[in-house]
């Protein structure tokens, strides 16, 4: 297979992973630290202001991906003549929605008491805490645009250091607020006030890398609208990825109670620590792709296509089979047994379909970095409002289970039935082609490593983090063996459709190479 920059590859996966390992592994430790120090209500609280602010993302309006395709393009093609406008208008733009969001923040944490279902006793901590993250969020609009600047010219190693650093001093101080005898307004101070000053750090870095001039005169109305043709689908897909996967908790926390989210967030948080995982290599392919279909190299997109899903596979397959076979001891390790019962099945729900999105979060990213993410765009937006009707229909008869439920069905149905379909046709690759390439190996390589989790499971069943240590290194040994063979044989990368199949199985039809127009 042709060299893909390897280099490159290795150094922003390897910057990545590191950030996420110290991300999960402090997660992992920091929030039954934090659950058992407030309590079920007050952690479900700390969850659904979380979950509220997240929605302000949807003001983001598709504005930093523009971002990072304009600078990854002018990078690959060494025209930057317009980076000006862009990075200034984008500033504005962003200026004006952290205003808004700001207005926005003020209202609701006004009324927050008396639109979800709080204790009493909580209403003006839950007011003052939405102030305070809501207001670091808004602050967060205009210096997010750094970290668009650095993503597009794959500096993920200054992302991921200063993710780092956020993390771990973000867990030392919460430590000690808590032993202290701090509530959630200190912990809102420090984890909302820490990414800021992140991200005026990227923004020095940032700086230095482009080397442009930026002035509110390089503000006009045409580059707002050059980015708003890009953006406006990108903005459709934040609605969507909002109700898709950050609509559970405020549903519960609207028609249930804030205890009810605890129970939900500790099942579906398990998930999201496994999506991060795959996301972390998967976010790297934006930019790449979107250089690749600059010069016109159809041949490196369906490279990193099939060899950056296999990628995926190999991480999501794993680690969904601990999920479902581990699960309950999992949640028993982390928090404890009383949590089993009620966060488990919600586990099992998200996991699953989980799995077919993240085994393909490749094909996501490469959308993106062609430009050609508008019909995804239409499908997901269809695909998170079912969500949200099927979750508040299902949450007042079977409670949590019912809301994770309604994100479950359609997310299964889009992943089986429409992405793997749309990315083939786009990229003109044979359909059993993407998938015995992408899939055959780590499908087989898994398969050893889940009958030995099973057998384990028959032995004993781990209660507690040693035990599920054990039989974690065993497996993950049994996988590890495999991963070798197939690194030593070449399996590992071997794209043997770039050798053997017929360009008429590819369907392969000569592109014009694309120009940069802007």
């Amino acid at each position: 297979m042709p060299r893909i920059e390897k280099s490159r590859i290795v150094k922003n996966v390897g910057s990545n992973g590191m950030a996420l390992a110290i991300n999960v592994v402090v997660g992992i430790f920091l929030s039954p630290f934090i659950l058992h120090r407030l309590g079920d209500a007050a952690f479900g609280i700390w969850v659904l202001i979380f979950s509220i602010t997240g929605y302000y993302g949807l003001l983001d309006l598709g504005i930093r991906s523009s971002v990072v395709r304009y600078v990854s393009k002018a990078k690959a093609l060494g025209c930057r003549d317009n980076l000006g406008k862009v990075i200034s208008t984008s500033l504005c733009s962003y200026s004006a929605i952290g205003a808004l969001a700001f207005c926005i923040t003020i209202v609701v944490s006004s009324n927050v008491g008396q639109i979800f279902r709080i204790p009493p006793e909580f209403h003006s901590t839950a007011r003052w805490l939405l102030l305070i993250v809501g207001s670091a969020v808004s602050l967060g609009f205009p210096l997010g645009v750094w970290g668009g600047v650095l993503e597009g010219f794959q500096r993920f190693d200054i992302l991921s250091l200063t993710d780092i650093s956020v993390t771990l001093v973000r867990a030392l101080l919460i430590v000690i607020a808590l032993r202290h005898g701090h509530g959630l307004l200190t912990l809102a101070g420090i984890t909302a006030g820490l990414p800021i000053l992140a991200s005026i750090v990227r923004g020095l870095f940032a700086l230095r890398l482009l080397r442009i001039r930026l002035a509110l005169a390089l503000v006009n109305w045409q580059t707002l609208r050059e980015i708003a043709n890009y953006s406006g689908i990108s903005f459709i897909l934040i609605i969507s990825a909002r109700l898709r996967f950050k609509s559970d908790e405020i549903i519960i926390g609207t028609f249930l109670s804030s205890a009810a989210i605890t129970y939900f967030n500790i099942g579906d948080r398990i998930v999201d620590y496994a999506e991060e995982v795959v996301e972390t290599f998967a976010q790297t392919l934006v930019s790449m792709s979107s250089q690749f279909d600059a010069t016109g190299e159809r041949d490196r997109l369906r490279q990193i296509f099939l060899l950056g899903n296999r990628v995926c596979a190999f991480i999501t397959l794993p680690i969904t089979a601990i999920l479902l076979i581990l699960g309950k001891s999992i949640i028993e390790a982390w928090v404890g047994r009383a949590y089993v019962a009620q966060s488990y099945p919600v586990l099992v729900l998200m996991a699953a379909p989980s799995a077919l999105a993240m085994a393909q979060s490749a094909s996501v990213r490469i959308l993106f970095g062609m430009g050609k993410h508008q019909t995804w765009a239409m499908v997901t937006l269809v695909e998170a409002l079912v969500n949200v009707v099927l979750s508040i229909w299902w949450v007042h008869s079977f409670g949590i289970v019912g809301s994770a439920l309604g994100t479950t069905l359609p997310l299964a149905v889009t992943m089986i039935f429409f992405l793997p379909k749309h990315i083939c046709r786009e990229l003109e690759v044979a359909i059993l082609t993407y998938l015995r390439e992408a899939y055959a190996l780590p499908v087989l390589l898994c398969i050893p490593m889940v009958g030995t989790l099973l057998a384990m499971k028959l032995w004993f069943v781990p209660h507690n983090y040693l035990e599920l240590a054990v039989q974690l290194a065993v497996a993950g040994t049994v996988y590890g063996i495999g991963l070798f063979w197939a690194f030593k044989t070449e399996q590992l990368v071997k794209m043997s459709h770039l050798q053997e199949v017929s360009r008429s199985e590819l369907r392969i039809e000569p592109r014009k190479v694309q120009n940069y127009s802007h």
